[in-house]
């Protein structure tokens, strides 16, 4: 099973931080942002990762990630050329997958506490669909939120005013290939972007979305408040 990281992204809300050097380059612990998921990979033994980064960037993360040999992986890059979506970025990833393989796709900025392991193990039990993973979150208005029917996913609700459940879709997903004809299908939203809350959801709607519960801590290291959060539980864990 391969992985795919997307760090691509402006980080606008990391400004000024981020004026210079992409977000998923800015430290959390000891090491930047995207080695989080790089180790989070391997360590669930898939040593096979396609990044996906901007062009601004590119020459930042080879030098510093090369060809990940130091972290105990393969690394192939693709170049992002604009902010497109998710889902977009996604695409980027058809021509390194076979038909019918199944990989996983971490947004690079999402930090957490768990293994993957177990995840990744029920996603190879799993006969057909995609899967993610969930989190309790105490503000979900500003996720993705999941209805929740017996093991699988009604639909997700992008930032409701009025969620229907405390949990929010965290940027962990699990797909086999047939993903790319899902966002070839999709159009795009209101704000031009090609999103994965759509792909989701055309899961969804053929009861085909399972979803696994993250135990640990979790959060998306996009804001300063919550990078700050990042930085504190990498240490705590150290």
């Amino acid at each position: 099973m391969k992985g795919v990281i997307l760090a691509g992204g402006t980080g606008s809300r990391l400004y000024p931080l981020t004026k210079i050097i992409n977000k998923h380059l800015l430290p959390v612990g000891n090491v930047p942002m995207i080695c989080h998921g790089i180790e989070k990979f391997r360590d669930a033994g898939i040593e096979e990762i396609l990044i996906v980064i901007g062009k601004h960037s590119a020459g930042l993360f080879t030098e510093l990630l090369g060809s990940g040999k130091e972290w105990g992986v393969r690394i192939t890059y693709k170049i992002q050329e604009e902010a497109g979506g998710i889902a977009q970025a996604l695409s980027l990833a058809e021509p390194i997958m076979k038909t019918g393989e199944r990989f996983v796709v971490l947004l690079g900025d999402n930090l957490f506490e768990d293994s993957l392991t177990p995840y990744v193990q029920a996603f190879h039990r799993q006969t057909e669909g995609a899967r993610v993973l969930l989190k309790k979150v105490h503000d979900p208005t500003r996720y993705g939120v999941p209805i929740l029917k017996d093991d699988r996913i009604e639909s997700i609700e992008e930032k409701p005013a009025q969620p229907k459940s405390d949990y929010c879709v965290t940027g962990i997903y699990m797909y086999d290939s047939g993903v790319f004809d899902v966002i070839r299908a999709i159009k795009p939203s209101t704000r031009g972007e090609l999103e994965i809350t759509d792909v989701n959801n055309v899961y969804s709607a053929k009861g085909q979305l399972a979803y696994d519960i993250l135990d640990g801590w979790w959060t998306d290291a996009g804001t300063f408040h919550s990078l700050y959060q990042a930085c504190g539980r990498v240490l705590n864990e150290e």
